[in-house]
């Protein structure tokens, strides 16, 4: 059964809290290929970094998301992916991350 999209946003937020750190300090986006967008793009260290990626189902869910948590004051931008992006993700913005 795919998640709601409460369920999503509480996955999210669970995810945050038990990592610790401010709204402000994650990055949310969206995209067709959430480990090439994390490891690749913006340089999360899979192993030592905390982040997470959701599959939405569709376009427009993972777009809802993504403008929710915008709204809570994650870094980000809406806009990003094209018609295939149905995954939503979030991660504790490093050092070494490139937003």
């Amino acid at each position: 059964m795919a998640k709601t999209m409460n369920d999503i946003i509480n996955d999210i937020e669970s995810k945050i809290i038990q990592c610790g750190g401010s709204y402000a300090t994650w990055y949310v986006g969206v995209t067709s290929d959430p480990r090439d967008r994390l490891f690749k793009d913006h340089n999360v260290d899979e192993k030592n970094d905390a982040w997470i990626f959701i599959d939405c189902g569709a376009e427009v869910t993972a777009r809802r998301v993504e403008v929710c948590f915008l709204d809570k004051g994650l870094m980000g931008g809406p806009g990003g992916g094209d018609y295939t992006t149905k995954f939503v993700y979030a991660y504790n913005i490093n050092d070494h991350t490139v937003e």
